[in-house]
């Protein structure tokens, strides 16, 4: 029998040393004998001298294994397909739709994140803006007579509060606060595009500024901030805005900012 390297000869045939597998396949001998610590890929046979040798059948085994590493399969996953005599190509077939998903989640992310590149470029090149990067653009049409009838007759003294201190601003200071909007809700749907829970302290922050936002007006106790974020989702001009950015940012930012409430307001 052979050394570490070089082939050998096995009861069925030609065999292989780790490191000459390693050197074909170019799976480090590390990881070689970790499979084979999982019971993923052991050898065909270990030498007296301690050294694992492959024959052709654990070489067409390590090729299915690559095969499904390549297309995502985890090692528990490609486990059972070798070991228990699944059907491959059902497991590929569920396999590709979370493929699927996934590239639907990263066609997301990256629509968001090159609306963002394009909203910072242009404000960086002085050039005229795009819909999104001008905030009387994403919130043209916005009716704010008919919001200010149902604020005063269910907030009466914090409407008061609140048209006091918007009588104070310029038409500078509206578009400075719409363009901060604007930016926050881009941010939020950069972290709804990656899965981040609404719980997450990068998420909360987000709430958190907005609600300091909204304090410069009125100050909203848990269920009044609860209830205008359920109002992102009901009234269909707010959540037009929000679905410029991105489809179901209103409900996540509501969730977000329950989650702020039950938390922080509570």
């Amino acid at each position: 029998m052979a050394g570490e390297t070089g082939l050998a000869m096995g009861d069925n045939g030609m065999a292989w040393s780790i490191a000459d597998v390693a050197r074909m396949s170019g799976v480090t001998s590390r990881t070689l004998r970790h499979y084979d610590e999982i019971g993923l890929l052991p050898p065909a046979w270990i030498g007296g001298n301690g050294h694992r040798h492959y024959e052709e059948a654990e070489l067409l085994r390590l090729q299915q294994i690559l095969l499904m590493r390549e297309l995502g399969l985890g090692l528990r996953e490609i486990g059972d397909v070798l070991d228990n005599q699944l059907d491959q190509v059902e497991a590929l077939r569920a396999h590709h739709q979370r493929l699927l998903t996934e590239r639907d989640r990263l066609d997301t992310l990256a629509r968001t994140v090159s609306r963002t590149i394009a909203e910072l470029q242009k404000e960086q090149d002085g050039s005229d803006m795009t819909k999104i990067n001008r905030p009387e653009k994403l919130f043209e049409g916005f009716d704010a007579s008919r919001h200010e009838s149902k604020a005063r007759d269910k907030w009466p003294q914090e409407w008061e509060q609140s048209k006091r201190y918007a009588d104070t601003l310029t038409a500078e200071d509206h578009e400075r606060m719409q363009r901060e909007t604007t930016a926050q809700m881009v941010r939020m749907a950069e972290f709804m595009a990656v899965d981040i829970p609404v719980t997450d302290p990068a998420v909360q922050a987000e709430v958190d500024a907005h609600y300091q936002g909204i304090c410069r007006f009125w100050t909203p106790n848990a269920a009044a901030f609860k209830g205008l974020g359920q109002t992102y989702v009901d009234d269909q001009q707010w959540r037009s805005a929000y679905d410029r950015i991105a489809e179901g940012l209103a409900e996540y930012q509501r969730d977000a900012m329950a989650a702020y409430a039950d938390a922080r307001l509570s």
